[in-house]
């Protein structure tokens, strides 16, 4: 659809308004084949809104027969969500799922009270030379959906809604924004958002929403007489009103926010949870390795081999 008109751009000046609450430069760490940029948690900030975790994968190449392996692990508390730019992963979980993700569309996996997962580049991928580039992110679960069963949802990048208009396209990926809804369901107020700009491009911010940040992909962006380069996020104070402005060569931007939860998360390796004795509990378990009838299992698709718990 065009770009709602009813949307009027409003761009603070540099003195009006300390736009921005927090900066955060990730840095990059190389896991063997490609790199990483950590955003959340970060020391400045753990969640923007209820998102707790938010990774930049690549961009990488990689030639004949490489690609990614994350062999099987488990999650609680939250849930997973994989945006790709380029490439593909291909999801098996243990809810018995198997689904191959390309760019555009969202693989939406709530952990819940428990849930194991692997993603690797396929074997039919493998065959030739292949890229990828991408942002994974978590969402904390509210208190009430932390030990709710394990759920699995895929959809495709034309179930998605896509705005645009006046040098800006934009496609929501999850929650509500602009006067739109993506159909993942969820469970808390949230959006999150894949924008691309063309140079000199106005985009506001959503103003329906308590927490709100934005995370530079490609190209800058210009905020309240700032600019602000590719491997930032800035977070921006409640209730202001915000425009970003693309640079020269234009930007790709991912939008992320929405209400804060009851509290703050711990969070250690792969599990998320409202207490510490959630934690512990789903530790133990993990370790315990009992596949058949403990509280974690093996995708049935990929059952050879896993993570173990971090010593």
């Amino acid at each position: 659809m065009s770009w709602n008109p009813s949307i009027e751009p409003t761009c603070p000046g540099a003195d009006d308004v300390d736009a921005i609450e927090t900066l955060i430069v990730p840095r990059a760490r190389d896991i063997g084949n490609f790199e990483v940029r950590r955003a959340l948690p970060s020391a400045r900030r753990q969640m923007v809104g209820p998102f707790v975790f938010f990774d930049q994968m690549g961009p990488a190449e990689f030639i004949t027969e490489q690609g990614i392996d994350v062999r099987p692990h488990p999650h609680i508390g939250l849930a997973t969500v994989t945006y790709l730019y380029k490439g593909e992963f291909q999801h098996q979980d243990s809810l018995g799922t198997n689904q191959m993700i390309y760019p555009g569309e969202v693989n939406w996996m709530i952990a819940g009270n428990g849930v194991t997962h692997s993603e690797r580049t396929s074997a039919q991928t493998r065959k030739g030379p292949s890229s990828l580039f991408g942002i994974q992110t978590w969402v904390a679960l509210p208190e009430e959906a932390e030990d709710m069963d394990a759920d699995f949802e895929h959809h495709k990048e034309e179930a998605l809604p896509f705005i645009e208009g006046e040098g800006k396209q934009v496609r929501l990926i999850l929650g509500n924004a602009w006067g739109e809804r993506a159909p993942t369901k969820t469970f808390s107020e949230m959006f999150y958002a894949d924008a691309v700009l063309e140079a000199g491009a106005l985009l506001p911010m959503p103003d329906n929403h308590e927490d709100r940040g934005i995370y530079v992909t490609d190209g800058s962006i210009e905020v309240a007489g700032d600019t602000f380069q590719s491997g930032q996020m800035m977070v921006f104070r409640p209730g202001d009103a915000i425009t970003v402005k693309a640079g020269a060569a234009g930007a790709r931007l991912m939008l992320l926010g929405g209400e804060t939860l009851n509290g703050p998360r711990h969070i250690w390796w792969n599990f998320v949870a409202s207490s510490k004795d959630k934690i512990e509990a789903a530790k133990e378990a993990w370790a315990a390795g009992d596949w058949e009838h403990g509280r974690f299992q093996l995708p049935p698709s990929d059952n050879g081999e896993f993570i173990p718990l971090p010593e």
